[in-house]
């Protein structure tokens, strides 16, 4: 039986795939976040509004890795804390921590090669293997029908053959940045969206939210 048949007898039984999202945490920041108001956001709902109606959705796997205090920016860590405190609240949802390597460096000047200046250059290391492993982890015990991974970046398009290829999966990819999108990923997966402000804005969290800890708030000033 073809990989579409199989799934469509699977979806004609419970109406629904089994469905595990993989969120590349910095790659949907900074692809559809950065210098919008909509960073408050409820990851569930956002999956919801975007994968609806033929989806059980099982698991949403975000990666990131805590930041550290920047110069211009020392109070980024606290409204980061908080994020990751709202998003916790969703309960089929689960954190997987990468690292940050800061180094300083020399590099050339744009205007001037010849000259270097030294830098301090930070990295975040660990998300993007992570989210592979874990997709092909996932993939390997059968625990899901369709995968979805919210990122633009073709460093994952070999997990998403494997995934496809071997073990029969389906394999979704919804795209950060509506401006160029990886086309290999698009010729490999299964579908391709991009995500829009207007599924952003629908996706928002209270600004007052309470967990096991008591209450908490938005950031005002993010």
């Amino acid at each position: 039986m073809s990989l579409l048949r199989s799934l469509l007898s699977r979806l004609n039984k419970s109406n629904k795939l089994r469905t595990y999202v993989y969120v590349d945490g910095f790659n949907l920041y900074y692809g559809s976040l950065k210098g919008t108001p909509y960073k408050w956001l409820d990851l569930d709902k956002l999956c919801q509004e975007l994968l609806q109606p033929h989806n059980d959705l099982f698991q949403i796997r975000y990666f990131t890795a805590h930041l550290k205090p920047r110069l211009n920016d020392p109070d980024q860590p606290f409204r980061q804390s908080l994020y990751l405190r709202a998003i916790e609240t969703i309960h089929n949802l689960s954190i997987h921590y990468g690292h940050f390597l800061s180094q300083k460096i020399w590099l050339p000047k744009a205007d001037n090669p010849k000259e270097k200046v030294r830098v301090l250059k930070t990295e975040e290391k660990g998300s993007d293997v992570n989210l592979a492993t874990q997709l092909l982890f996932d993939g390997f015990h059968d625990r899901y029908d369709l995968a979805v991974i919210i990122a633009n970046d073709s460093d994952y398009l070999e997990p998403v053959r494997v995934v496809r290829r071997n073990f029969n999966k389906m394999v979704g990819i919804i795209n950060p940045r509506r401006k160029r999108p990886s086309k290999v990923l698009k010729d490999e997966s299964d579908f391709f969206k991009s995500i829009w402000p207007s599924a952003l804005k629908r996706s928002q969290f209270p600004d007052e939210m309470e967990d096991g800890n008591g209450k908490f708030m938005k950031p005002e000033d993010w």
